[in-house]
């Protein structure tokens, strides 16, 4: 497997588990919606400007737009629920899957912007308890 294949991987599996993709280590989230503003690891810094996560609804509204149409089809094809019945329930899945999804997509926004566009590198200095700080 190529040098970047694996990247991928590991920045996706550890977008995947809530955790920063530059150290993998870091948790993302302090809160059921409320995120760090830097990892707590490495200092990287989770949100780079105003509007930054403007992209994670576009990767919460894909993957809701996705599950919800696949399991209508799916569904359709080989159940016999009346149609009703069937809007009801998908209906219910994408009013209530962005919110449980929103975490995730998230993560997984500042995974693909992490891969695509990795921050400069951060100068690191010791802290007087020895621990690496990112510089200011």
């Amino acid at each position: 497997m190529r040098i970047a294949e694996r990247r991928l991987r590991q920045v996706l599996a550890a977008a995947l588990r809530l955790r920063c993709p530059r150290c993998r280590v870091g948790a993302l989230f302090r809160g059921a919606f409320s995120m760090n503003a830097r990892c707590p690891v490495c200092g990287l810094i989770i949100e780079r400007e105003q509007g930054y996560f403007v992209g994670a609804m576009y990767v919460n509204y894909a993957v809701t737009v996705g599950l919800a149409c696949s399991g209508f089809l799916l569904l359709d094809h080989y159940a016999t629920i009346p149609l009703r019945r069937q809007l009801l329930l998908w209906g219910t899945f994408a009013a209530a899957f962005p919110v449980l999804f929103f975490r995730h997509a998230r993560s997984l926004w500042l995974a693909i912007d992490h891969i695509f566009n990795p921050p400069a590198p951060a100068a690191v200095r010791k802290a007087p308890d020895g621990k690496p700080k990112p510089r200011s």
